[in-house]
């Protein structure tokens, strides 16, 4: 409980110490803002800290406007590979996931079988993304 309160009491300059809320430029700006904003979100936070998250996440957001048509389209299995690979996630444990054979994980990373409908669902609640994420 302690280093809870401790969180809590840092506050807007100690955040700007580390990186200040402005205009992101490059794609090591935004990695950068990004990785803050996802260790800010889903924690308690107070006002100062709430503050600057938003303020990061306005920035980033601007940014990722300004260059969406520059980014690549990740395919559905891409979003999954990655997603899988972030979390450490075996082929088996991805089956489990999808509720299927024992290689069905396997199969649908390697391409060798399509993600149905229900597949989809499973997916996106499990990892907390949109359904879309999962469609080509």
């Amino acid at each position: 409980m302690e280093s809870l309160a401790a969180w809590q009491r840092i506050i807007y300059m100690d955040l700007c110490a580390v990186q200040l809320p402005r205009p992101i430029h490059t794609a090591a700006d935004a990695r950068a803002t990004s990785w803050i904003v996802n260790s800010l979100a889903g924690f308690p936070l107070n006002p100062d800290q709430e503050d600057y998250l938003e303020a990061l996440a306005h920035s980033l957001n601007d940014y990722d406007r300004e260059h969406a048509e520059s980014l690549p389209q990740a395919s559905a299995r891409g979003v999954l590979a990655y997603l899988v690979d972030e979390r450490g996630i075996t082929g088996a444990e991805l089956s489990r996931i999808l509720g299927g054979s024992r290689n069905l994980g396997t199969m649908i990373l390697r391409g060798d079988r399509a993600l149905t409908l229900p597949h989809v669902r499973r997916l996106a609640d499990y990892f907390g993304v949109a359904p879309g994420a999962f469609i080509d």
